[in-house]
């Protein structure tokens, strides 16, 4: 890939745009379908050896990654800063905590439960051995809201990475420059630090992107971003029947039960930093608040909303995308139609706009209403209610999303659990009186849902869990299992847990 400063937009490159002023400060030119082919090829070449790599060095080749990028943090941070409008410090944060995640995944791989090694005698006296096998070239699309964190060296990224499997990544158009030197530094990092050539690659563009899922080396996609673009990949991917993991959020619900209602300006007050954080540019924003009717939180959440400023959002798509959006919202919520010509657009400088509190009523809550339509940015609905039974069967309706909070007077009550069990079935996570918008790479993390939420319900891309994704179960029966996997070898060089003719061994 090359990268020009240029300043001129060009179909044959994606711009590089600051979201303060809206002008472009360079460009990234897309590959062709000749690099895409290259990258693609460098990667199927070394899948087996990856797979075959120990997990103990797989993890010292992220180490080398996570040296890298902690090095050049401030100079990451700044491009990505000129790129987002997220602000430094959020910058210089996610880049650390996207260091720890990728950590994290060489630990998982270390630890190497998800490898689920078992081999057993068989009634007829045969050997019966399974494990799981990394698929091979994984096809990876990051989000615009986490350059880093979901970016190029994102949770996908290295996850894959760490349960054996070469990747290529399709570079975000909204941060073009910061995609490019991320991968550079990635490339050079894995390169020093041993790791085989074609372990990491890159492509840039629209078309390079469909020409990566198409191509027969990819095993899988792992996907952050829109329903749409999400969806289109899954239909993509399902022409040669690989699994596409989308994740793609929806409007994630929280409810106040009654008891809670003396904390009424502390959730008001939460409610409102989580919505609104990050321009409320998060896939795990909290989208809708039900609260007990007559104790005034729809006045206590405008209050807090008041001291909110306008915010800028990534990109003019989105900004328009919000307006439009939150118009709509505002208009299916009061009946009245939008005025003509469309909602405000944001102005000529810039990617800014004002945050929005739209008010609801129970009924509306119904399927199919656009108000359960994701608004992205920071925009969310309020809805009082009379009773809770009348809540918990509004939110039977509601779409799945990734995640939803439970705020009650206790952890453990009868209302709380009663308010959990109806969630679950919707939802990824439910967090109980704690907001849902942090998502942490832990050993218990779920980060997914039921669809339209992602693409399989069966998958988390965060935590140990999301190592799974990128490896597929085979068995042998007879044959010599040691020199197929070391999983299964008699001396367990990879010194992880196995299950042992029924018998559950501990790693050594």
């Amino acid at each position: 890939m090359e990268t020009s400063t240029n300043p001129t937009a060009r179909a044959d490159a994606d711009p590089s745009v600051d979201p303060f002023t809206g002008t472009i400060a360079g460009v990234v030119e897309h590959s062709t379908p000749d690099q895409v082919d290259r990258v693609v090829s460098a990667a199927r070449s070394v899948a087996a050896e990856l797979a075959a790599t120990a997990p103990a060095i797989r993890r010292r080749w992220i180490e080398a990654v996570v040296a890298s990028l902690l090095e050049h943090r401030q100079e990451l941070a700044e491009l990505a800063q000129s790129e987002t409008a997220l602000g430094m410090d959020r910058l210089r944060g996610e880049v650390g905590k996207a260091c720890d995640n990728a950590s994290f995944y060489g630990l998982v791989a270390v630890d190497g439960a998800f490898i689920d090694a078992s081999t057993e005698t068989i009634a007829d006296g045969s050997r019966l051995s399974r494990w799981n096998e990394p698929l091979g070239p994984i096809a990876v699309f990051g989000a615009s809201n986490f350059p880093f964190a979901y970016g190029s060296f994102g949770h996908d990224a290295a996850s894959a990475i760490a349960a054996g499997c070469p990747v290529v990544v399709k570079s975000h158009p909204a941060q073009p420059r910061l995609a490019s030197r991320l991968s550079e530094l990635v490339v050079e990092a894995l390169a020093a630090s041993g790791a085989p050539t074609g372990t990491y690659g890159s492509v840039v563009g629209f078309d390079a992107g469909l020409r990566l899922v198409d191509s027969p080396a990819i095993r899988a996609v792992g996907f952050t971003g829109s329903q749409a673009g999400g969806m289109a990949l899954v239909e993509r991917g399902s022409r040669r029947g690989i699994p596409v993991f989308a994740e793609m959020g929806t409007v994630n619900p929280v409810l106040v039960t009654p008891d809670a209602a003396p904390l009424r300006d502390s959730i008001a007050n939460g409610f409102v930093a989580s919505f609104t954080l990050g321009a409320g540019q998060y896939c795990t924003k909290p989208g809708l608040l039900l609260v007990p009717a007559g104790v005034g939180f729809p006045d206590a959440v405008r209050l807090a909303l008041s001291h909110v400023g306008q915010q800028t959002l990534l990109t003019r798509r989105i900004a328009d995308a919000y307006l439009a959006g939150s118009s709509r919202l505002a208009s299916a919520a009061s009946g009245v139609p939008p005025e003509p010509g469309g909602p405000d657009g944001t102005s000529d400088a810039g990617f800014t706009v004002t945050p929005r509190l739209v008010e609801v009523t129970l009924d509306q809550l119904s399927a199919g209403s656009p108000l359960l339509d994701e608004c992205f940015g920071p925009v969310a609905l309020i809805c009082e209610y009379d009773d809770l039974d009348s809540a918990l069967e509004a939110v039977t309706h509601l779409q799945p999303s990734l995640a939803a909070s439970v705020f009650a007077a206790s952890e453990s009550g009868d209302t709380t659990l009663r308010a959990v069990r109806t969630l679950l079935p919707q939802v990824g996570r439910v967090a109980v009186n704690a907001w849902p918008t942090g998502v942490l790479a832990s050993w218990s993390q779920q980060h997914g849902g039921p669809w339209p939420a992602t693409s399989r319900s069966d998958a988390t891309s965060v935590g140990a869990g999301a190592l799974r994704r990128f490896v597929r179960p085979v068995a042998i029966q007879n044959g010599d299992i040691g020199a197929l996997s070391p999983a299964l070898a008699a001396d367990n060089p990879w010194h992880i847990p196995r299950r042992i003719d029924g018998r559950s061994i501990p790693a050594a």
